[in-house]
């Protein structure tokens, strides 16, 4: 089977790389050949390529600040190799490269994976753009499909909604990762040490992009609040700018929190992990969410996690008590905090029922094999 991956494949991009990344290795190990196609800009850092995989980058011209990842050499290739292909493999709508396997016609079974792209919170964001681009031609191709995949119930509901009816062909299947990953986690207290902090010191964690659905306008004032009653407290904002960086540092001048806030950039690797072992909370008050692997990524390594129902997962996090829950108010994402901190009974209770779930629903093995499997229905 040959499968072309077609989607922005890069460090800034953010969990997509990873999830793309993730099954491409998967999908090799059981036999397939795998092509990644994805533009990218100048300084733009191109995401770890899998062993084994082909991954062709092509030229993000300036006309992408209007029209998301244009890019005519990506045209141009799939025009040329399209045939070559048994699955094309598209993540999200409302893209460029999304938009090209529908200009050529080839044998290849066309995929399309939602990735919490069509939610009432996503399709909010230039709204009329994305209106506009769903009545000419976007909703049309997301019909022509030969297979979705949705990660959770939501984003069939989310489809169907965008649809108008139900597709003939969903299979729904969550995000995973490696666990193998985490079954050796660096020491604890490493990035306390680095940054001065003792093991009293209630640390607060916040890993992704710094992007306005993250929920930063919601977990920023309440940790201002919190401060009154833990003026020891930190908060730790870890993730590359995706748009919403000059809002936090404007808040952290305005509210004199430069020494209880701390910007690390993107962190990595042992450097991240570091981080997470390390921290009380993991904080992530969402609006939006496909399957938040950041979150599953905390858990498995036994941090207890702060989040929202719209983190992916939510009916599960519900289900198995697996997460503190809040809402989408300051109030409520101080009184979690709040409790986190205070009751280190319940903190430790919390991340023991997170770490389990998450190694229960998270092994990218079971859940790549899956969609594999799927892909081959397809070809058959």
């Amino acid at each position: 089977m040959k499968i072309l991956n077609l989607c922005g494949y890069s460090w800034e991009i953010g969990g997509p790389s990873k999830v793309i990344y993730d099954h491409t290795n998967v999908q090799i190990r059981l036999g397939a050949e795998v092509t990644i196609l994805t533009p990218l800009s100048e300084g733009e850092r191109l995401y770890i390529i899998p062993e084994g995989a082909n991954v062709i980058t092509t030229k993000r011209h300036w006309l992408a600040r209007f029209i998301p990842e244009f890019s005519p050499e990506l045209w141009q290739y799939y025009r040329k190799h399209a045939h070559e292909y048994d699955i094309v493999h598209i993540h999200g709508p409302f893209h460029f490269a999304g938009w090209v396997p529908f200009w050529t016609r080839s044998k290849a079974k066309k995929v399309f994976t939602v990735h919490g792209t069509l939610d009432r919170w996503a399709m909010k964001k230039s709204g009329w753009k994305k209106d506009l681009i769903s009545a000419l031609f976007q909703r049309k191709y997301v019909e022509q499909c030969d297979l979705i995949q949705v990660h959770n119930p939501d984003e069939e509901e989310d489809l169907v909604r965008y649809l108008g009816h139900p597709h003939p062909h969903v299979v729904t299947i969550n995000n995973g990762m490696l666990l193998s990953d985490y079954d050796h986690l660096p020491a604890k207290g490493q990035f306390r040490q680095q940054y001065g902090l003792d093991s009293d010191t209630p640390l607060i964690l916040f890993l992704s992009r710094i992007n306005v659905k993250k929920g930063l306008d919601l977990l920023l004032p309440a940790f201002q609040n919190i401060l009154r009653e833990y003026p020891k407290a930190r908060l730790f904002i870890t993730g590359p700018d995706d748009g919403y960086l000059s809002y936090v540092t404007e808040f952290i001048q305005k509210n004199q929190l430069s020494e209880q806030i701390t910007l690390t950039g993107m962190l990595t690797g042992e450097d991240k992990l570091k981080a997470i072992v390390d921290a009380d909370v993991f904080a992530l008050p969402t609006y939006s969410e496909s399957f938040s692997l950041a979150a599953l990524e905390a858990m498995v390594c036994g941090t207890a996690v702060l989040t929202t129902d719209r983190i992916g997962f939510g009916h599960l996090l519900k289900q198995n008590h697996a997460a503190e829950l809040v809402t989408h108010e300051v109030k409520d994402v101080e009184r979690g905090l709040r409790r986190l901190i205070s009751d280190s009974t319940y903190r430790t209770e919390l991340a023991a029922k997170g770490q389990a779930f998450a190694r229960d629903v998270a092994d990218i093995n079971k859940v790549a094999t899956k969609l594999y499997r799927a892909f081959e229905a397809l070809i058959r």
